[in-house]
């Protein structure tokens, strides 16, 4: 019977979750790499069992893992993330210069097809590539080295490059996403890039039309339509149909336009989720309740999912890699919390339950469907 793994990233070690295609027992293996940071996990699509971790502690910096037997043994991968030339600077909070300073790996995006290829986004914003399973990185200095550079600036958690979607139609087309920089698209694997931003507006930026100064906090792809994306900003919720060209907001009846979090069902590119937070000052849910939103019309008219979930003195936040969807007939919805719990729906948000409590803060939550 198919399977489902969920790969959950935390404060403090990585889990790996396992159920048959039911989705109604779960084994929980972990934590692996016990006390350290793992800000994403995540399998490889061409290899199931090759697994990346991004590991970092303050003490001893940040470290890849990588695991080919599904989690049960890791290796130490190659670790150095240079800028490639001289860094120069880009703004700092306060908008003085700033040098590029190497922080950490935030997101690790595998190729669909090949098994050693992967992208990295790290603090501060630049993407890296791997062609070999992980064991050496160089920068792709052209999205660093844009124009706008210089002119980036962070967001309240840093400037990360947080997002990166692969078009599955397109070998040549890359989407990244920076906070607080906007979102950028490569046609040429990553060699050159421009600001995909038109129809945009932010609040407390000089020009809240601005090509670059965006603070987005997730984009989101379904591979059947892939020049439409989704994306869940600082406040507004946008899609675009046109490889991000312009867009327009689809924030309709949702409770609050802010969040972190956003993803697409696995066999319908019309049926979007989010999970709306009261402000960027109150990272928790509206009056205490924990709820989904679901849009069946790719946005504009939203429903709330909150069947199972808990609806008074409920005050954890979902980040923006902690939600993502497995690829079953039925598809299933997960989600984690900086609570601790990690959350499955097998009947695409209808209903909800939780898979484990009292983990550490949820990070990022990745789920494999297994043959």
């Amino acid at each position: 019977m198919t399977g489902v793994r969920v790969l959950v990233g935390t404060r403090k070690g990585a889990f790996v979750l396992t159920s048959d295609g039911t989705r109604r027992q779960w084994q929980v293996e972990g934590p692996h790499f016990g006390g350290w940071e793992i800000y994403h996990f995540t399998g490889s699509p061409a290899e199931p069992d090759r697994l990346f971790a991004s590991q970092s502690t303050g003490w001893f910096g940040q470290l890849i893992q990588r695991s080919d037997d599904g989690g049960r043994t890791w290796t130490a991968m190659g670790n150095e993330f240079t800028y490639e030339g001289t860094p120069g600077t880009h703004q700092w909070y306060d908008g003085t210069p700033h040098p590029w300073e190497f922080a950490r790996v935030w997101h690790l995006e595998p190729s669909p097809t090949d098994p050693d290829l992967v992208y990295a986004g790290v603090e501060d914003a630049a993407l890296f590539r791997s062609v070999d399973g992980a064991r050496s990185w160089q920068e792709l200095p052209g999205l660093r080295t844009h124009g706008s550079g210089p002119g980036w600036q962070p967001g309240a958690g840093g400037m990360c490059l947080h997002t990166i979607k692969l078009d599955p139609g397109n070998p040549e087309r890359i989407y990244a996403a920076i906070s607080a920089a906007g979102a950028f698209r490569s046609d040429d694997t990553g060699k050159t890039w421009q600001p995909i931003n038109h129809g945009l507006h932010s609040e407390g930026i000089p020009d809240p039309d601005a090509e670059v100064g965006h603070c987005v906090h997730r984009l989101a792809q379904h591979p059947a339509r892939p020049e439409t994306l989704y994306m869940q900003k600082h406040w507004d919720v946008m899609r675009t149909d046109d490889a991000g060209e312009n867009w327009r907001e689809i924030s309709g009846n949702l409770p609050t336009d802010f969040g972190f979090a956003i993803d697409v069902h696995a066999h319908d590119p019309d049926t979007v989720y989010v999970v709306p937070i009261k402000s960027d000052s109150e990272h928790f849910p509206p009056d205490g309740k924990l709820r989904v939103y679901r849009s069946r019309s790719g946005g504009d008219e939203w429903e709330p999912l909150s069947a199972g979930l808990p609806q008074e003195h409920c005050y954890v936040n979902v980040l923006r890699d902690a939600m993502a969807v497995d690829r079953l007939e039925e598809c299933g919805i997960y989600f984690g919390t900086t609570g601790g719990q990690v959350y499955a729906s097998a009947d695409a948000g209808d209903t909800w339950a939780p898979i484990v409590r009292d983990l550490p803060a949820v990070l990022s939550v990745e789920v494999q469907t297994l043959p």
